[in-house]
């Protein structure tokens, strides 16, 4: 049986963090392991655990008394290499979206989301899914479906293929299916992607190739 995924919440307000503690504590499969209301506060406490008491997701508010959650995630994933990050916000500007997922967030999550479908964001991002709520993606393909597309970083027609799936929000053992590849070669054709264009992971890809026109503005995943 596997353990319950590690949770860390940072997040400034208690009374969302008593929401959070109780709707995770009905999950066997999570367990929050720390619920901080800053991130001075979390970088502390990371720096004192060793590797395998880390957690391994962060929910993490943006918009944080003191150091920002813009400005601490870098420094979160630092602290955490295996850790992955998703900004749960009010926000759903597009530079804050933008800013967190090219510095490194697995996923954007609005705090209007209900509880199962953060659940399910904490599931696509254990899976290296990019977990974007809907209508953060819905407002970032609208504001970006007037830019000019650029060049394709040299991505071959598969690696543009796969990354359509990944979009998409299809996982590699679904696109492997549906190209009736091995998954070991959707694999390193992401590695590709991923090396071509620059970025951390699939949520970073995602979000690079609709600001750069490289996808149609046709869909991201949505939890």
């Amino acid at each position: 049986m596997n353990d319950p995924t590690k949770i860390m919440l940072i997040e400034d307000n208690p009374e969302y963090r008593r929401v959070i503690d109780l709707a995770l504590k009905r999950d066997k499969n999570v367990v929050l392991t720390h619920s901080l209301g800053t991130a001075e506060r979390a970088l502390e406490v990371l720096s004192h655990m060793i590797a395998r008491e880390k957690p391994e997701i962060i929910l993490l508010d943006l918009h944080l008394p003191g150091m920002s959650g813009l400005e601490a995630l870098p420094l979160l994933l630092e602290a955490s290499e295996k850790t992955k990050i998703i900004g749960l916000t009010q926000s759903n500007k597009e530079s804050d979206v933008l800013q967190a997922i090219s510095s490194g967030a697995s996923g954007y999550l609005l705090k209007s989301s209900g509880i199962k479908q953060i659940k399910e964001g904490i599931r696509t991002a254990m899976t290296n899914g990019a977990a974007l709520d809907a209508h953060v993606a819905q407002y970032i393909l609208k504001s970006l479906q007037e830019k000019p597309a650029e060049a394709s970083f040299a991505l071959t027609g598969r690696e543009l293929e796969i990354l359509n799936l990944l979009a998409e929000g299809l996982l590699k053992k679904q696109i492997a299916e549906r190209l009736q590849i091995s998954t070991f070669t959707v694999q390193a054709h992401v590695r590709h992607i991923y090396d071509k264009l620059r970025v951390p992971n699939a949520a970073a890809a995602v979000s690079l190739a609709f600001r750069k026109g490289i996808l149609a503005m046709t869909g991201v995943t949505k939890v």
